[in-house]
């Protein structure tokens, strides 16, 4: 994987032009810089000008990139970046990134601690202990963090409870090494129209903060929105939204299609191999879960399930070649699928086929994909894999 990544690096900082860049390659990713620095406007200036937007980088940029799309996100209004694990946030310091990044997964082990702080990442405290052996360790080297405290109101993950908020935040307060950065929690159920259990865990919070202003301590910031509460709830807001999956360009369920004018950022391609006719009766792939009905010609794709192309969409995929849509057929296998390419003249190796993105005036989604598979968008943009280039587009 890090021989990919490199490839990755490599080819962003040559590029010349498009056809320069997919000269050699069998199948990529293509990363819209421009769509997403429009992303990243509109969702700054949807926000009230007081409420800062994190940027969610974690997992790669949800496929995207994360050290691209982090330096696009914050020249384009981003404040400051969500990761997930240790590793994601010491890659974006290596690259010179200096903007706030918090880390929203759990940090235990004391090498990782340590890691935290030499870094300077600002980790989430999801407990009492875990602020405990923060503190402790922090002692040994002599350098206060910043932190986070995540309180749990509904999502059952990670956090405090949030009916103990005042006694989590009152021992945290006791800990000369960690300095609380925010309060802060997470909707389970944001995406959905029906709001009843999103409204519960809003009240939930509300009472945290109520319980601490009472006991005399306002927090720095408070922030509970992801990218679905922060296109359907303005109260959610707070000091900061949490923004992953609108900054890609997608929205978080159907009902959110109108909020905002987002532009996806990905585009995933790759090339014909060979254009073949094959007779009727003769079986596609393996275990010959297409049968052709009549001579059907066929276009080999060197893309497969090793890439990111999910092997439960065989027979059900659909791609864009030559402006047209065209349907796969037989079992998507590890390196190659196959497309019914009977009404696409001319067609040779090399030609280009889009499986997400645009085409003329077509268009396939990560959604379209996440509908068939009974799955989510998510899924979908993170399943990609490194050795499929990541080609930054301006």
């Amino acid at each position: 994987m890090a021989i990919a990544h490199q490839h990755q690096v490599n080819l962003t900082k040559s590029q010349n032009n498009l056809s320069q860049l997919v000269h050699r390659q069998r199948a990529w990713v293509e990363i819209d810089l421009a769509a997403l620095a429009h992303n990243v406007r509109t969702l700054k200036n949807f926000l009230n000008p007081q409420t800062k937007l994190m940027a969610v980088v974690k997992a790669d940029a949800y496929g995207h990139g994360a050290v691209t799309v982090a330096k696009t996100a914050l020249a384009n209004g981003a404040d400051c970046l969500a990761i997930a694990t240790l590793a994601e946030g010491v890659e974006l310091r290596k690259k010179g990134i200096t903007a706030p990044i918090l880390i929203l997964g759990a940090i235990n082990e004391v090498e990782d601690i340590k890691a935290v702080a030499v870094w300077q990442l600002e980790p989430t405290i999801c407990n009492v202990e875990q602020a405990m052996a923060f503190h402790k360790t922090l002692q040994t080297i002599g350098t206060p963090l910043l932190v986070h405290l995540k309180l749990d109101t509904g999502m059952s993950r990670l956090g405090t409870n949030w009916q103990d908020a005042n006694s989590f935040v009152q021992i945290v307060q006791s800990l000369s090494q960690l300095k609380i950065a925010s309060i802060y929690s997470h909707f389970s159920t944001a995406d959905e129209s029906d709001r009843t259990m999103m409204n519960l865990q809003h009240q939930r919070f509300k009472n945290a903060l109520t319980q601490l202003n009472n006991a005399g301590f306002i927090p720095p910031q408070v922030h509970l929105a992801n990218s679905a509460a922060t296109l359907c709830d303005r109260s959610s807001h707070y000091d900061m939204v949490r923004v992953g999956l609108a900054l890609y360009g997608l929205y978080p369920a159907p009902h959110l299609h109108n909020s905002l004018h987002l532009k996806p950022v990905l585009q995933v391609k790759a090339k014909i191999a060979q254009v073949k006719t094959i007779p009727a009766g003769e079986g596609v792939s393996y275990g010959r879960r297409f049968i052709t009905q009549k001579d059907t010609k066929v276009a080999v794709v060197g893309i497969g399930y090793a890439d990111g192309i999910p092997r439960n969409l065989s027979n059900r995929l659909q791609a864009i070649v030559s402006g047209e849509l065209v349907s796969q057929i037989g079992s998507i296998t590890m390196d190659q699928l196959m497309l019914n390419v009977d009404n696409i003249p001319n067609l040779q190796p090399g030609d280009i086929v889009t499986f997400i993105g645009h085409q003329d005036n077509l268009t396939i989604s990560a959604e379209d994909w996440a509908n068939k598979l009974g799955t989510i968008s998510w899924e979908i943009l993170c399943g990609f894999k490194h050795r499929l280039p990541r080609i930054n587009i301006a």
